[in-house]
């Protein structure tokens, strides 16, 4: 098997895909088509062909055979593409063989992400991750690629060929190599952590925005923080996690983070690599996830997510911040349907609470933003507090990051406030305020 990279010149580089398929059940709808042929225009390739292929008796040394494997070997080399792409698991045996019979470049499903992952990282922890779940990929499949040299015997008296002297050479490179990345994104998960340590201290609630790839999380991110992070229309736009500052009505300052989209069978190993980045997800205090309502693999989309999510939390041991939904998207739907669905938003029953938005016309955003603050302040707790005159600044403290229900001025001058903090506000008032600390009492 080759590992060199991808040639990803857009003029150049011509791709044919084939995804196949075994069972009636697991035929490709539409939208898996549509969203392959994304992600091979999100590598920079051209798309020669797509197509669905039923394989009734999958080969295990190509997976593809007979007429099937014939039809795609004359394509490959009518179109001249110099990629093919496989859009389900490969062993390495069947890559191997099959990039003998097609003499072209093949990759599959997983091979293709971690190629766009590859692309989209800009920054330094962005490109460790990447790395990390490419050494992974590879050291998984090992074993079989060096079956060709295993065949041959050395003399010498040695048990052991050059073939599997080579494939433990490499596999301790790869090792070497594993170990080293893992040690840098422990120091990048500490950084991290101080990092969030910082905002707890400085009382900011953290909110997350989740969702399956292409559902316009980032337009969304840039349309509530002024950002301009890269978005297109295409899948993983985003790489590299992004926070910014928001402003949230009656609460003060509160972080915004941007994540990596989840995507249908996401490989295990990207999972895994992107922990340093996942982790801003499960320690947030909120999480938006964004739907693209106007797929209509809306549903099947959303327990993808949800599978993620789930994951993540059975691995860390963390539970799953509150979640509310984004319903995005709405403006490329016709007027009674966005009427539909946004009746069922407002209704008291949907669970999680829905807002119907367009990250791209900016409609429903102020609701999204009000609705961030309403489910941070459902978890908030009661305070009562006796002020002093002198006490303004500690009032005016109050103001800006609780939420005052009520002041009662008391004859002698004193004020005697109702307000609700969030366990996080609370600590900072009592390190901003150390001399107020007990007379900030819970109701």
């Amino acid at each position: 098997m080759s590992s060199e990279l991808i040639d990803r010149t857009p003029a150049e580089d011509r791709a044919g895909v084939v995804i196949p398929w075994t069972q009636l059940n697991d035929r490709p709808d539409r939208e898996r088509l549509n969203e392959t042929a994304g992600l091979v225009e999100a590598l920079g390739c051209n798309l020669a062909f797509l197509r669905a292929e039923h394989v009734r008796r999958p080969s295990a040394s190509h997976l593809l055979s007979g007429g099937i494997l014939e039809r795609l070997k004359s394509d490959i080399t009518d179109v001249g593409c110099t990629l093919c792409v496989v859009d389900a698991s490969l062993s390495p045996v069947q890559q191997r063989n099959l990039e003998t019979v097609l003499n072209t470049k093949v990759i599959d499903r997983t091979g293709l992400i971690l190629e766009i992952f590859g692309l989209r990282a800009r920054t330094n922890e962005g490109k460790l991750q990447v790395e990390l779940a490419r050494l992974s990929y590879e050291r998984s499949r090992l074993v079989r690629t060096w079956t060709h040299l295993e065949r041959q015997r050395g003399g010498g008296g040695f048990l052991s060929g050059p073939g599997e002297t080579q494939l433990e050479a490499d596999r301790r490179m790869l090792d070497r190599q594993l170990a080293s990345l893992k040690a840098e994104l422990e120091d990048v998960k500490r950084t991290r952590s101080l990092q969030r340590d910082g905002r707890r201290q400085a009382g900011f609630p953290v909110i997350a925005l989740v969702g399956y790839t292409n559902a316009g999380k980032s337009t969304l991110f840039n349309r509530m923080t002024g950002a301009n992070v890269f978005a297109r229309d295409m899948p993983f736009a985003t790489l590299d996690p992004t926070i910014r500052r928001i402003e949230l009505p009656q609460m003060g300052d509160g972080a915004l983070v941007d994540t990596v989209g989840f995507i249908t069978d996401l490989p295990t190993h990207l999972i895994d690599s992107f922990g340093a980045t996942l982790e801003e997800t499960l320690d947030a205090d909120l999480l938006i996830h964004v739907r693209d309502r106007s797929s209509p693999f809306d549903e099947e989309r959303k327990q993808d997510v949800l599978k993620v999510l789930e994951r993540l939390q059975d691995e860390s041991g963390k539970d799953l911040p509150p979640m509310i939904e984004a319903w995005n998207k709405v403006d490329l739907l016709p007027q009674d349907i966005q009427e539909s669905i946004m009746l069922s938003a407002r209704s008291d029953l949907h669970e999680p609470p829905a807002v119907v938005t367009s990250a791209l016309t900016g409609q429903g955003v102020d609701a999204l933003i009000a609705l961030i603050v309403q489910s941070i302040q459902e978890d908030l707790q009661a305070f009562e507090i006796t002020l002093h005159p002198e006490h303004g600044a500690a009032r005016a403290w109050l103001y800006e990051h609780g939420s005052v229900n009520e002041e009662r001025v008391q004859p002698d001058g004193r004020v005697l406030i109702d307000v609700a903090l969030s366990e996080k506000h609370r600590g900072r008032f009592a390190t901003e305020f150390p001399a107020l600390k007990a007379a900030l009492q819970k109701v």
